[in-house]
């Protein structure tokens, strides 16, 4: 299944296919090769300083105990679908510069980006890959050992997208609703805030 993002103008097709499903297929499990290329492109994304604040947690379906806790950090919503991806990722950000240990004021935006390239690789090897914000920050801090100089993030699910025929009707249901975005116009201005 296909959801391409109807654009204005032309975009990379990469970024045009990338979108966020949930409909994982269960039986799918990543290669430690395409795990490397997901985190090698979030590793060359741009940062303050080259800082590269972030830090990933990997939890793996194939070590069902960890990948267990992971998932029940998520809200029950979130959990009903995540299930079924291949890998659940923890996004972390250091909150403070490693070359002065001054307050990084970029350290959300800089990996964001780095989180961004996660989906993008994905998406270019095929794949899915959904961002989460519900979830327990406090019970992921746990399970992965965070220190409080972290900031937790959100969650990514990654895997490969259920064939199509395979999708449940309730499934299907949310995986064709329109994707929405803000006209162009809407996003920019020039020269001030105000129109």
């Amino acid at each position: 299944m296909q959801k391409p993002a109807i654009t204005k103008v032309g975009i990379n097709e990469v970024i045009a296919k990338r979108w966020s499903p949930r409909a994982f297929d269960p039986e799918f499990m990543l290669t430690s090769e395409i795990i490397d290329s997901l985190f090698e492109a979030a590793r060359w994304a741009p940062s303050c300083f080259g800082d590269q604040p972030w830090k990933f947690i990997l939890f793996n379906k194939e070590d069902a105990t960890s990948f267990s806790k992971a998932l029940n950090c998520l809200s029950v919503g979130n959990q009903d679908w995540a299930m079924d991806a291949s890998v659940l990722v923890l996004v972390c950000a250091n909150k403070n510069f490693q070359h002065n240990g001054a307050p990084n004021r970029f350290n959300q935006y800089d990996t964001g980006a780095a989180s961004e390239n996660i989906c993008l690789q994905a998406s270019y090897m095929n794949l899915s890959a959904h961002q989460m914000g519900g979830f327990d920050s406090e019970k992921a801090r746990d399970i992965a050992a965070i220190p409080s100089n972290v900031d937790i993030l959100s969650f990514i699910a990654v895997g490969k997208m259920l064939e199509e025929k395979k999708i449940s009707a309730l499934q299907m249901e949310r995986e064709i609703t329109p994707r929405k975005r803000k006209p162009l116009e809407e996003v920019y201005n020039i020269n001030t805030w105000k129109k």
